[in-house]
């Protein structure tokens, strides 16, 4: 095989490799085998005349020569998609059916998109929704997603955005707690409560510190990075945390708590390739979500 003529399929497990760092998880990426992945990274090294990846204890290290081929694979990979994308529009655009792949957060997926997916599903029989709950801002253009729901604002700008946040955060607890402990009136007195919060600290926790002294993970009774489990412990009365202000507005039983010293407003955006802006499917679920979230916004 010479260097011309080499499959985009090698080039595709070469940069699963270099993404999952080794061919069983490269292999789970791309839904084959291992073995597969293994027979296609020997034919590129063969076919390049050059090693890729040497073994190591913790996984395959890429080589300088593999660094040096990954912006072009990862071109590769973005042209591939968009081709799939180009070809889909050959068909009917105006057809609502197919598979439509949303991301959100696990609140958002949980507590919040459920009604409109079944609406959407209701009206249009011929869509198909996938929901990947995930806070990792997944990769539109790389299509891991097709339509996603984030809390920050998208940087790439091959992407169609609309903002529909803030949408606040705050701490609440049940009444029934808060009956029997107290309600704190200062920062300082969290310190005799039990405080529900992360285990692992994320950039919007580390920003949220800086103007919360003392809100750190040594305060915490009850530790989960989880928001649906902090949210569970909340609902559960077992002591003050950070939810959703438009959440808790709907449980008559939990009560903010310090509104005026601790309010975190996300930024909510949605967001799509704007290849797919035409395609109908994308496009109604796109507009459904909007609405979804401006209402859960503005609740």
């Amino acid at each position: 095989m010479d260097k011309t003529g080499i499959d985009w399929e090698l080039y595709r497990s070469f940069l699963g490799v270099l993404t999952e760092g080794s061919l069983s998880g490269a292999a789970r990426a791309l839904g084959t085998t291992q073995p597969t992945v293994g027979r296609h990274v020997e034919a590129l090294e063969k076919a390049l005349g050059t090693t890729l990846f040497t073994r190591s204890p913790t996984g395959l290290q890429p080589t300088d020569a593999a660094q040096e081929l990954r912006p072009f694979a990862q071109a590769m990979h973005s042209h591939a998609a968009a081709l799939e994308r180009a070809a889909a529009k050959l068909g009917d655009a105006g057809d609502i059916q197919g598979v439509v792949r949303v991301s959100c957060s696990d609140v958002v997926g949980v507590e919040v998109l459920p009604p409109v997916i079944a609406q959407l599903c209701a009206a249009h029989p011929g869509l198909r929704i996938e929901l990947v709950l995930t806070d990792r801002l997944q990769d539109l253009l790389q299509r891991e997603a097709d339509i996603a729901v984030r809390m920050a604002r998208p940087v790439q700008e091959q992407l169609l955005a609309r903002r529909v946040g803030p949408i606040e955060v705050g701490l609440h607890a049940r009444r029934d707690y808060l009956r029997t402990r107290g309600t704190p009136r200062s920062l300082e007195q969290l310190a005799d409560h039990a405080v529900i919060g992360y285990d692992q600290a994320t950039e919007f926790i580390r920003k949220a510190a800086t103007t919360l002294q003392g809100f750190s993970r040594e305060l915490f009774t009850m530790r989960s990075d989880s928001n649906l489990a902090q949210l569970a412990l909340i609902r559960a009365g077992a002591g003050i945390g950070m939810c959703q202000v438009a959440l808790a507005r709907r449980d008559p039983e939990l009560v903010r708590v310090l509104p005026k010293r601790v309010a975190f407003p996300l930024e909510c955006w949605i967001t799509m390739h704007e290849d797919l802006r035409r395609q109908m499917p994308y496009r109604v679920t796109f507009d459904a979500l909007v609405r979804a979230m401006l209402a859960h916004a503005g609740a």
